[in-house]
This record gives structure tokens, C-alpha cells and sequence, in this order.
């Protein structure tokens, strides 16, 4: 890992880097200024080598690495809906933000242990923009080299014939652009320079932004501020189109568009950012070192959805979704090979999972599906 001055220079680097676009150019769109924060190459907070994001010493926790229940109570979804589509010779499982591989991982495993059938017939895409975190995944998931491929979904060039697109904790972490209403009139809120340090600069709306405001009737009060993720919709617009018949699942969480443009607590919008598990109050401060999230709108998801031929089929939160799916009975199957200090840890683990307030409850799953 790094030292604190080498760390502090990669972040300083990517700060200056930034002003000096800022000071040639103007103000940039809080959209651009969020992707070189998070996706830079060199220096964003996703990209960079130094940096632990996810577990207890990093800055968020995820479903995955809170439990291998996760992915195995996946792994029986999978086979459901393989049988759904006839249970094909081939299909292809890709997965898309997968980290380090550990849902790729234990889902393999459930399958070859559990479901050999779905196995044998199982390619398993990893769509992982780090270049860490695929070499990571790589050396991961080895002993499955025989059906693993690492390719981004914007390089598939034929649709798979059968399979699933899935994303955990994926969109909320696109690049956004941030909306207010000032003077009776929708404005964007750019990034500019006040005496060197990062500060919010009014803009008119692109075409872009005016576009979506227009078309999903978007009405603010005066100052208040919303995030718009066109991101989102070209998503699944490409999963969509990069299967012939089968389904997108998308973990998240988000909320209903009535109720993102309606509670009196998101007036300033769901725009947040996370360092060692702390809220940071300054969302602006330290691009590439702290996570930067957004609340979906599921609304949006689902019209872009239909808009690109996808049916709604399901839609829960996590922690019932996975309580429905059978998460207690793996816990049971699983208990039988492990000694009694791992039967204690993976049953703390999955409480995590399902209990109200636990790391799921905050999180929902839609099922869209693709036919043929």
C-alpha cells in the first residue's frame, strides 16, 4: 500500500489536474468532474492501486463480502431462470462491477457443487473497469479459467443468445449531473474555482438535461436540487441489447421518482460521498479520495427498460428478496462443513443480510426481462 505522502500527492495531482481544466476552459459539468473523481485512470478513486475501497479498513461494505450466502442464494436464482429459458446448452452470466470476483466466485462454486447441469452450461463474463481489481479477479477465479472472460459490455458485438446482466451497487456510482431550480427556472450546477478550492457554478441546462427534465416532468421548488443519471439509461439500454432473450438484474438502492422529488429530506438532492465509512460533508473535497454515490431513480429504470424492450417482472427489496429465495435454507446447508467458529461467523453475517435494519434493507432488486 502507499505511504500518506504518496497518497496525498495522487489525490493532489488529480486536484490540480482539475483546476487547471477549470481555469482553461471555465466551469466543467459536475457530471465530468465526478468521472475524472471516480474514473480517472490514473488517479480516480475506483482506478487507483493504493487504495482499499470496500471492507471494514476501507470506505463502504457490500452484500458480497458481508456474506458468501449472497451470492449462493444467487447462484438458486440463476438456476431458476435458466430453467425459465429452457435450460439452454450455453448461456452467459455477466457480470458487470464485479470487483474483485467474490460474487463471481462463490456463485461458480454454488453452481458446480449444487447445479452441475447449469454449470456445464455456464460462460461467466466479468465487465470490471479497475485494472486492479480484474487482475484480482483473475487470480481469484483460476480455477474456473475454463469459463471465465474479462470484456466490457460496450465490446460485445452479438447479443447472447440466452443469459443475465447483473450489476450489484453499479449505477449509483455513474457520473451525474446535479439540477436546481434558481429564479423560477432549471439550472445546472457546474464546478468551478473560488481562491483554488472547488465551489458550485450555475449553468444553463444542456439539451441533454433539458430533454430529460422535460420528458419525465420534472417540477422542483425554488433551490431545491436533484441528480440526473443519463448513465443509467444507456446501461440498460446496452444490456438490453446484448441478449436475445433473457433477463437484467440490477441491485441498488433507490427510491420511486415521486418520492426522490417529494421528501422534504432529499430537497438537496441524494449526491454523497464516503470516506472510511464516514459521511464527508464536502462532496467537492479531495477528488479520488473518497466515493462519490447518488440514489437511483427506479422510476427511470424502468422506463428505460420498456423504452428498450424489457419487462418489469420483479421488484423488492433485498433483504425480503433474499429471505424469499431460500437465504436461511443455504445458511442450513451451508453449516454442515464448517467447524463451529464459522457456523458463529457466517450466521452474524447473514443477519447482516436479512435482518430490518440490516446492510439489505436499504437495498432493492429489479428483475427485467428479455424475450425473444
Amino acid at each position: 500500500m502507499a505511504s500518506a505522502s504518496e497518497t496525498e500527492s495522487t489525490s493532489g495531482f488529480l486536484t490540480e489536474q482539475l483546476r487547471a481544466q477549470i481555469r482553461r476552459n471555465g466551469p466543467m459539468s459536475f457530471h465530468d468532474w465526478m468521472r475524472a473523481a471516480l474514473y480517472d485512470q490514473a488517479h480516480g478513486y475506483y482506478c487507483r492501486a493504493d487504495r482499499v475501497r470496500q471492507g471494514r479498513t476501507g470506505d463502504y461494505r457490500t452484500a458480497p463480502e458481508t456474506s458468501p450466502l449472497f451470492a449462493a442464494t444467487f447462484a438458486g436464482v440463476f438456476r431458476k431462470l435458466f430453467a425459465e429459458l429452457g435450460s439452454p446448452e450455453r448461456w452467459t452470466i455477466c457480470e458487470v462491477g464485479a470487483g474483485n470476483g467474490d460474487f463471481a466466485f462463490d456463485v461458480l462454486s454454488t453452481l458446480q457443487k449444487r447445479h452441475p447441469l447449469v454449470f456445464d452450461a455456464t460462460r461467466y463474463v466479468i465487465d470490471e473497469v479497475s485494472p486492479q481489481a480484474r487482475t484480482r479477479a483473475f487470480d481469484r477465479l483460476v480455477q474456473f479459467d475454463d469459463r471465465i472472460e474479462f470484456q466490457s459490455l460496450v465490446e460485445v458485438q452479438e447479443p447472447f443468445d440466452f443469459g443475465i446482466i447483473f450489476s450489484n451497487e453499479l449505477i449509483d456510482a455513474f457520473p451525474v449531473h446535479r439540477v436546481i431550480r434558481r429564479g423560477g427556472e432549471l439550472r445546472e450546477l457546474y464546478v468551478g474555482l473560488t481562491n483554488g478550492g472547488f465551489t458550485w457554478a450555475e449553468r444553463d441546462l444542456s439539451p441533454a438535461i433539458g430533454d430529460y427534465c422535460r420528458r419525465s416532468e420534472i417540477e422542483l421548488v425554488e433551490g431545491q436540487i436533484i441528480e440526473v443519471n443519463l448513465e443509467a439509461e444507456e446501461f440498460i439500454s446496452r444490456a438490453a441489447s446484448s441478449l436475445k432473450e433473457g433477463f437484467v438484474i440490477t441491485i441498488d438502492y433507490g427510491a420511486e421518482r415521486k418520492e426522490l422529488l417529494s421528501a422534504a429530506q432529499r430537497r438537496s438532492g441524494t449526491l454523497r460521498a464516503f470516506r472510511q465509512h464516514q459521511l464527508v460533508d464536502d462532496v467537492l473535497s479531495h477528488p479520488g479520495e473518497q466515493d462519490l454515490t447518488t440514489t437511483i431513480d427506479w422510476t427511470q429504470i424502468c422506463e428505460a427498460g420498456e423504452h428498450a424492450g424489457l419487462e418489469t417482472i420483479r421488484h423488492e427489496r433485498l433483504d425480503q428478496f433474499l429471505l424469499n429465495e431460500g437465504l436461511l435454507e443455504e445458511l442450513q446447508a451451508s453449516m454442515s462443513d464448517l467447524s463451529e467458529s464459522e457456523v458463529v461467523r457466517l450466521r452474524t453475517n447473514a443477519r447482516e443480510l436479512i435482518m430490518p435494519h440490516g446492510l439489505a434493507a436499504s437495498f432493492q432488486v429489479l428483475i427485467q426481462q428479455k424475450s425473444s
